[in-house]
């Protein structure tokens, strides 16, 4: 019997040892993986692409903020973060170095070069790939941009213009990289519904091969010669619009007090032949672009401007432009996050953070509705349903082919400048539009 007590004895020591080396154990795997949570599953970190050294680690560092901040939660997917701009390092092996350590989505990288040389990693490998970037020419299958892009922006106005009955599209743009994706998107949106091919002229940055221009996609020469009763001093009395449109300098002086808006039509002057044009000027080149419109008698009366999103920043300045559409997400629906995340870091929020919070949010959700036993939830399937995801700039959505879909506001351009909602956000996506 003693024997049997000290053989029990001897077997309740071992097995205290053992415990305690289990915990130890435990203890020293949980340390490891970040103290506190158990192991996370193969594939269910989340790759985060961002430059947080160098000329954009500012940016790169607030985008990476927005991003925790959206993962609040003790069961969020971990974090796999890595510099994109790290010394010797590129955005493609920041991708390789994701893959390898088995994330099953990657964030980022942040502009269209990096996502062009990321992208090949994380498709050969799989794994999907949000990037911040608004070029679209980028967007492939397994890799999606969430930048607000110009088809996004082409598409929501050219979809409430044909509403209103205009058929006729036309734009006139820069020769440079946002004027070519205008194009390209208002060829592309007016093909998918039906209309006529739309006429569109590239032209350079001097005032007098911008007039000429606009007078040949606008058949001036063949309407002014229809008009009945000629004005010889109406050119001479066309306002010029002098003062500087500085998008990167949105808060500079405003343009002169007596800076004529855009006449009305001249009753007799027969109208261009499109009743919508699209434009893409920013800056001094977009004072060009007025004087030619005011020169060449293509004004609202007839036709409906529609320009970049990028108007927003500056529409105070641009009472020239007075009936313009420009299409944007509606600021109103940014305003929650805007407030909490000043609660926290005391400054507004950059744009560009919106996209990192919205790109975490979603992973969030779709962690926490992965289907029982399966590593993740990001699947193209997830990630591509039909109801897409509610943002901070509204509602947006992918498809299979890469391109992402939203739910963006109509402004118009006010008589003093500044603009208003004309045709606000659905609310919802539809599968044909953003």
């Amino acid at each position: 019997m003693q024997g049997q007590d000290v053989d029990s004895a001897s077997s309740r020591l071992a097995c205290k040892r053992l415990l305690f080396a289990g915990l130890a154990l435990s203890a020293l795997t949980a340390c490891a993986s970040g103290g506190g949570h158990h192991a996370p599953k193969a594939g269910r970190n989340v790759g985060v692409l961002l430059p947080l050294t160098g000329a954009n680690a500012r940016l790169g560092q607030e985008m990476l903020t927005a991003t925790r901040m959206a993962m609040n939660t003790p069961t969020a997917p971990p974090l796999d973060v890595h510099d994109t701009a790290a010394p010797g390092g590129t955005a493609a092996t920041a991708a390789q170095a994701a893959v390898s350590a088995g994330d099953g989505l990657i964030l980022g990288p942040l502009t269209t070069d990096e996502t062009a040389a990321a992208a090949p990693v994380a498709t050969a490998a799989h794994v999907p790939m949000l990037a911040f970037t608004s070029d679209m020419s980028v967007a492939q299958p397994g890799v999606w941009t969430l930048g607000i892009a110009p088809e996004q922006q082409v598409r929501r106005m050219v979809l409430a213009a044909r509403q209103q009955g205009r058929q006729h599209f036309a734009a006139f743009l820069p020769e440079n990289r946002l004027g070519h994706a205008l194009g390209q998107a208002l060829q592309l949106v007016c093909a998918e519904n039906g209309l006529q091919s739309p006429q569109i002229m590239y032209h350079e940055s001097l005032q007098a091969s911008v007039t000429t221009g606009l007078k040949t996609l606008s058949a001036y020469d063949t309407r002014a010669a229809a008009v009945a009763q000629p004005q010889p001093d109406a050119q001479a009395a066309a306002p010029q619009v002098d003062a500087a449109v500085d998008p990167a300098n949105p808060d500079g002086a405003p343009p002169a007090a007596d800076q004529p808006a855009t006449p009305a039509a001249t009753p007799d002057f027969p109208a261009p032949p499109f009743d919508a044009l699209l434009l893409g000027d920013t800056g001094l080149q977009l004072g060009m672009v007025i004087n030619a419109l005011v020169e060449t008698h293509v004004d609202s009366a007839h036709v409906q401007i529609m320009g970049p999103g990028l108007w927003g920043a500056f529409a105070t300045k641009l009472s020239a432009l007075q009936g313009a559409w420009y299409a944007a997400p509606d600021p109103a629906s940014r305003q929650a996050f805007v407030q909490q995340f000043m609660a926290r870091y005391h400054h507004m929020p950059t744009p560009l953070a919106d996209l990192t919070y919205d790109s975490a949010a979603l992973v969030k959700a779709l962690d926490q509705n992965r289907p029982a036993g399966s590593a993740n939830g990001y699947s193209v399937q997830a990630l591509t349903r039909p109801e897409g995801f509610g943002g901070v700039d509204g509602a947006f959505g992918f498809l299979e082919d890469g391109k992402t879909r939203r739910d963006l506001a109509v402004f118009q351009i006010l008589p003093s400048g500044g603009s208003r909602i004309v045709i606000p956000p659905a609310g919802k996506l539809r599968r044909s539009a953003n």
